[in-house]
């Protein structure tokens, strides 16, 4: 065979594989910004930040498997984003009641609404047990108060907030009644504004046009994203779904439908916070790094049923945006989100 012959059947394979390939790229559907509500961020929407094509859709069996590449590639990788600094900052502290427990938070923040946390308390309490008296949730909350005080936070700085999934917990009553008592305004907020609160604290402004955000809770999963200047939240099960005796088929088709109306643009990155994210995050975090690339939800084992079901959620979402980033945020959660968004 000369050298024509041998050379003539890989010029043919291109050939026919180029109109493919440009199907291919040109096919992709770059969706702009779905139907918003008139809400208002606090600043003005920035340029944001492109990075490459749209993601291809998750029904492509062809993307399907570059996503399984992309996905393994991911592993052990680095996201080297950092947000500025406060400047000439002051201490501000939340407490949040959440659906397991008690959580507090101080940060310090500047009139620019930059930020970064002096200190995080993450605590368990026996309210949700059963096993708790209105003494013993007094007792708690000082603790957590006395804390915000002893690193310099003023009283008028601390807040409280009980989250959505709180407020479905019987106990929830008990523990607003005690804070009132102990002088305290009670903000009680939905799922929707945990959504956009998640946010504000996890969301860079230069990331605006091109990812969105997931919030896994126990009693809720946020997912929240830019449309213009407006935030769009939507709310599907936490990873606590199965107490509710709902399965993961069911549960995996809600959160991809409600993950599905995040427009095309936006699905560059996922930055992700919340109980399960956390979990798998810590699996493999770098030193003290503020950022963790998770892997793909398929890559780890689940040894709990709450784990298990978030999981389950991590990957519905992951099927229906084509995302193959996920970041998880060591610092932001919607708590913070909301200091970010009261007067200075």
């Amino acid at each position: 065979m000369n050298t024509f012959s041998r050379l003539r059947w890989p010029f043919k394979a291109i050939l026919i594989a180029l109109p493919v390939i440009a199907f291919s790229y040109f096919a992709i559907n770059d969706g702009w910004f779905a139907n918003g509500d008139d809400s208002q961020v606090d600043r003005a929407l920035t340029s944001g930040r492109s990075t490459g094509m749209p993601a291809p859709s998750p029904d492509d069996p062809a993307a399907a498997q570059v996503k399984g590449r992309e996905a393994k590639v991911s592993e052990g990788r680095m996201f080297a984003y950092q947000p500025e600094k406060p400047v000439d900052g002051k201490l501000k502290g939340v407490v949040e009641v959440g659906a397991t427990g008690f959580n507090s938070f101080v940060v310090n923040m500047d009139k620019n609404r930059r930020w970064e946390v002096v200190s995080k308390d993450f605590g368990q309490s026996l309210a949700y047990e059963g096993l708790a008296t209105t003494e013993d949730i007094r007792v708690g909350l000082k603790k957590y108060i006395s804390m915000m005080f002893d690193k310099g936070v003023k009283s008028r700085d601390v807040h409280f907030i009980i989250s959505s999934g709180a407020q479905k917990e019987p106990k929830t009553g008990v523990i607003a009644a005690e804070l009132k008592k102990m002088g305290f305004v009670v903000n009680l907020v939905t799922a929707e504004q945990e959504g956009k609160l998640a946010l504000k604290s996890a969301l860079p402004e230069s990331y605006y046009g091109s990812a969105f955000v997931t919030d896994i809770g126990s009693g809720n999963t946020k997912i929240s994203w830019m449309n213009a200047a407006n935030m769009m939240a939507e709310e599907a099960p936490g990873s606590k779904y199965y107490e509710k005796e709902k399965t993961d088929a069911s549960v995996y088709e809600e959160v991809k439908a409600k993950a599905g109306k995040i427009p095309q643009r936006n699905r560059e990155v996922c930055f992700i916070i919340g109980g399960t994210p956390y979990d798998l995050a810590k699996q493999h975090r770098n030193g003290e790094e503020r950022y963790t690339v998770l892997n793909a939800p398929d890559t780890y084992a689940a040894d709990k049923p709450k784990t298990k079901s978030g999981l389950n959620i991590y990957k519905a979402i992951q099927d229906a945006t084509g995302c193959d980033t996920f970041v998880f945020d060591w610092d932001a959660n919607f708590s913070i989100g909301f200091l970010l968004q009261l007067p200075y």
